[in-house]
C-alpha cells in the first residue's frame, strides 16, 4: 500500500491559534497527519479576520491551516469537554498554545487526558514555558524576542532597537515543536509510551544566539554583544553594503577575505597589520566598508557586482524586497513560494513547506476548513447521532459558518 506521506496514520487534536501552534500542526498536516483543529466558539481562530481578506476568507488563516478539519466548540461547556475527552482517547497527539493554566481550567490538561490515553503525546507551546517566573504571563513573538535578547541585537548601535517584520520566533518554535513531536512519536513506537512536551518561544529564540552567549561568557565579559546596525559587531567584513541601487550583503571570512581584496583591488590590506586578524578588521571595519562601497560604485550595476563577487567565491546577495523574493526564479522552481487555490479565496501565493522528502516529492492537495465545517463528521465518528449534534448546536456548544455554494 502506498502511503501518502511520512506522518500518515498519526491523528492530532489541535487546540492552537494564531501562529506558533498552527505552524507546528501545519507541518504535521502537510506531511500526512490527520489534524482536527478545535476552534473556540463562536468566532474561531482570531486570524480568520486578519489580512489579506477576500470573499470572507483570510489568507493568513488559509496559509496556516490547510489540510486541517475544523471542530468549533465552546470549551467552557462540560459537554464540549466531554467531546474532547472522547477524542483524546482516539488520537496520538494533542497540541495547544494557550497561556499556561488554561487547559487545566478547561479540564483538558495533560494529567486529565493522559488518564484517558496513557500513550498520548501532548505538546504545549507557550511564550515562556510551563514553569519559571514568567510562565504564567501571556506573550507573543516580539515579547519573547525582547526577553530572549533578540530585539536588543537589531538596530543602529546608538539608536532604538528594532524588531523583524516577520514571525521568526513563532514559526521557529512551531518547527521545533514539530521536531519534538516527531521524536516523541518515534520514542513511543520503540515502546517508550506517551509523554508531555513543553516548548517555548523564549527557549527557541534564545537557542538562535550563535556567538552572543558563549562569546560573552567565554571571554569573561570582554566580548559584549550589541546591535551594530548594518554590520556585524564581532565579524568583519560581514554586513550590508550600499551598491549603486540596492544594498548587498557581503561576507568575506577565511579564504574569502583574500578573494574579496583581489576583486576590489585592495590586496595591500593583506599585509596591513590593521587587518591581520578578525579582531583588527572589526576595529577598523569602517575602512573596509569604505573600500568595498567605493568598488561597488565603479561597477556597471549591482547585478554585475554580484556576478563578479560570485565568480570569485565571495558570498554575496542582493537585499530583496518581499515582492522581489516572491518573483525570484529560484524560489519558484523550488516552490519556496507556492500558489495554492482556496475554495472561496481563489488563487493565493503562500510560503511553501521547507521539509522535503525524496519519497514524497509532491505537496499534498490540501484545503483550509471553514469554521466548524467538520463538526458533524468528527462527532459522528465518536458515536453522536444527528439529533445529538443538532442539540449541541442549539445549546451553543457547537458553532459553524455556512459553506459557500462552491465548497
Amino acid at each position: 500500500m502506498t502511503r501518502k506521506h511520512v506522518l500518515e496514520g498519526v491523528r492530532v487534536l489541535d487546540f492552537t491559534h494564531v501562529l506558533a501552534g498552527p505552524s507546528c500542526t501545519r507541518l504535521m498536516a502537510e506531511t500526512g497527519a490527520e489534524v482536527i483543529k478545535v476552534e473556540a466558539a463562536p468566532a474561531g481562530d482570531m486570524v480568520r479576520q486578519m489580512p489579506a481578506l477576500k470573499n470572507g476568507r483570510s489568507g493568513y488563516y488559509i496559509q496556516q491551516n490547510r489540510g486541517k478539519q475544523s471542530l468549533c466548540l465552546n470549551l467552557r461547556d462540560p459537554q464540549a469537554q466531554e467531546v474532547v475527552h472522547k477524542l483524546a482517547g482516539e488520537v496520538d497527539v494533542v497540541v495547544e498554545n494557550f497561556t499556561p493554566g488554561v487547559m487545566k481550567r478547561l479540564n483538558i490538561d495533560y494529567p486529565r487526558l493522559s488518564e484517558l490515553n496513557p500513550e498520548l503525546i501532548m505538546c504545549s507551546i507557550s511564550a515562556f514555558g510551563q514553569r519559571g517566573p514568567l510562565a504564567d504571563r501571556p506573550g507573543f513573538d516580539y515579547i519573547a524576542q525582547a526577553y530572549a535578547g533578540v530585539i536588543d541585537m537589531i538596530g543602529e548601535e546608538n539608536g532604538s532597537p528594532y524588531f523583524p517584520g516577520l514571525g521568526m520566533g513563532d514559526v521557529s518554535t512551531g518547527a521545533h515543536a514539530y521536531g519534538a513531536i516527531s521524536a516523541a512519536l518515534f520514542h513511543r513506537a520503540m515502546g517508550g509510551g506517551g509523554q508531555y512536551l513543553d516548548i517555548s518561544l523564549l527557549d527557541c529564540l534564545f537557542h538562535c544566539h550563535e556567538i552572543n552567549v558563549q562569546g560573552y561568557d567565554g571571554s569573561g565579559g570582554q566580548l559584549v554583544p550589541h546591535r551594530s546596525g548594518a554590520h556585524h559587531f564581532a565579524v568583519a567584513p560581514l554586513g550590508m553594503f550600499k551598491g549603486k541601487d540596492k544594498w548587498l550583503v557581503i561576507i568575506a571570512i577565511g579564504g574569502q577575505w583574500a578573494n574579496l581584496l583581489k576583486v576590489i583591488g585592495r590586496e595591500d590590506f593583506l599585509t596591513d597589520p590593521r587587518f591581520a586578524d578578525n579582531a583588527g578588521r572589526v576595529a577598523n571595519k569602517q575602512l573596509l566598508i569604505d573600500a568595498i562601497e567605493a568598488w561597488l560604485q565603479t561597477t556597471e550595476s549591482d547585478a554585475e557586482a554580484v556576478r563578479i563577487l560570485e565568480e570569485n567565491h565571495v558570498p554575496v546577495a542582493p537585499v530583496l524586497s518581499v515582492p522581489e523574493a516572491m518573483a525570484h526564479p529560484h524560489h519558484n522552481e523550488r516552490q519556496t513560494v507556492r500558489t495554492i487555490s482556496d475554495r472561496a479565496f481563489g488563487d493565493l501565493k503562500i510560503p511553501g513547506v521547507p521539509l522535503r522528502f525524496s519519497q514524497y516529492p509532491e505537496f499534498l492537495p490540501l484545503q483550509a476548513p471553514f469554521l466548524g465545517e467538520h463538526n458533524a463528521q468528527v462527532l459522528k465518528a465518536l458515536g453522536y447521532s444527528d439529533d445529538d449534534i443538532a442539540a449541541l448546536a442549539a445549546a451553543g456548544v457547537l458553532a459553524s459558518e455556512p459553506l459557500p455554494a462552491s465548497a
